[in-house]
């Protein structure tokens, strides 16, 4: 079965905890703080992998989670950061965030790897914090959670070159002729409904991959039908081969289809418009075929279009056609992408944070770097909430609040921890 849409959740692997501990050895009075720092949790990591070509794998398993980094330990060992964890994914594959939508990467080549969930780092020992004024602290930070993300992948097949045109005209049944292929074949409209790719051989070492997109109608552009859905798969080609049925059984004129076509690719996309088009004048089998052919030609020719009678019965003339295919590709030049406004992005220091009141009437501190440190302190250690308190007036958490008219009893939220305001 051919998937190319599916959403998953990652969730990278939390940072070990820090160990907090003392030398108690029989010879070293009043040894010092020796606990050991955690080990830094698995990232998530997307690969691209040969053996792939369909997302249908991720219909069954959706939620991925990457192993905690191990604790440390005394005696300043560190804990063993997690093995990152990879997740393989068909070359074509883009990758989204489904909240915002935003384009996270594209997996183009085979062992690419995008990492879409980072994982936390490792918490501090308290060997980490003993200084000149406090020589034996006896807090340690909790490991880092690491980062969780819903994500949208889409498959664009990577072929170069592609056969398109109405339903019925003969497409499948030329991939069928000129590959490996097996898609399947019958007389009536939509037979295919999802891309099928077949390996073309010219000769030796002279190869290419040819898809068969499923037909178009009018409307593509806008959705009609399937037309997104089969849309996205031509935008990868580098050649496009657009098969007339020259019989005109079905009822169409070859010149109105070929029109209507080029203007739904238009209407989606200029670029793909723009690519080199031969035209595969198809069931040439037929007598219909035949009286259509030197009008059609005639006119192809007067707008530029190469044409080549075939029949995908017989296979006359697909040779020529798929040599045609062969040479235009080895001839190709990739127009250079549209690049969008640069968006500049500036890093936010980690004390920046905001201060809102929720409809409840909490107040909501909101900001990286403190929901950080309410993730990584152990509030059941005494230490631990002291240097929570002084970072929090440090950095002025504590003066917004007072601003912001913030009452003795009233609530503060941080990502999931609520404290109670006392002055």
């Amino acid at each position: 079965m051919f998937i190319d849409r599916a959403k998953i959740t990652v969730k990278a692997g939390s940072g070990g905890n820090g160990m907090s501990s003392f030398r108690r050895e029989k010879y070293v009075p009043k040894g010092g703080p020796s606990g050991g720092d955690g080990g830094r949790g698995a990232n998530v990591i997307l690969v691209g992998d040969a053996n792939l070509n369909t997302l249908i794998d991720f219909r069954y398993k959706r939620i991925f989670k990457g192993d905690n980094g191990a604790n440390g330990q005394s005696s300043n060992m560190h804990g063993h950061g997690a093995e990152d964890l990879l997740i393989k994914v068909p070359p074509g594959t883009i990758i989204k965030d489904e909240v915002t939508g935003q384009v996270l990467g594209d997996i183009t080549e085979i062992g690419q790897t995008i990492v879409v969930a980072k994982g936390g780092r490792g918490g501090r020992g308290n060997a980490r914090f003993v200084n000149s004024v406090h020589r034996a602290p006896t807090f340690a930070e909790l490991g880092e959670p690491g980062e969780e993300r819903p994500l949208r992948l889409e498959l664009k097949l990577l072929a170069d070159v592609g056969l398109l045109g109405y339903p019925s005209v003969g497409k499948s049944s030329i991939l069928s002729m000129v590959s490996a292929a097996k898609p399947d074949i019958a007389a009536y409209h939509f037979t295919t409904l999802s891309p099928v790719l077949g390996v073309v051989s010219i000769g030796e070492g002279q190869n290419f991959v040819l898809a068969d997109i499923p037909g178009l109608i009018e409307g593509a552009h806008e959705g009609v039908g399937l037309g997104h859905d089969f849309l996205r798969h031509v935008e990868r080609t580098k050649v496009l081969i657009h098969v007339l049925d020259m019989s005109g059984l079905e009822g169409r004129d070859p010149i109105d289809d070929f029109h209507k076509i080029n203007n739904e690719l238009k209407l989606y996309n200029e670029r793909l418009f723009k690519r080199p088009q031969i035209i595969a004048a198809n069931k040439m089998d037929l007598p219909e075929a035949q009286e259509n052919y030197e009008r059609v030609a005639k006119y192809m020719t007067e707008l530029g279009h190469e044409i080549y009678p075939v029949s995908a019965a017989t296979g006359d003339g697909l040779t020529a056609l798929m040599q045609r295919a062969a040479q235009l590709l080895a001839v190709y030049v990739e127009e250079p992408e549209e690049i969008e406004e640069a968006k500049i992005y500036e890093a936010k220091p980690e004390d920046t944070f905001s201060v809102r009141r929720d409809e409840d009437g909490a107040f909501v501190v909101e900001g990286a770097g403190i929901e950080k440190l309410v993730a990584m302190t152990r509030f059941d250690e005494e230490e631990g909430v002291l240097r929570f308190q002084k970072i929090w007036r440090r950095i002025g958490i504590d003066a917004e609040l007072r601003a912001r008219g913030i009452q003795e009893g009233d609530t503060v939220r941080i990502r999931d921890m609520e404290f109670e305001f006392r002055p």
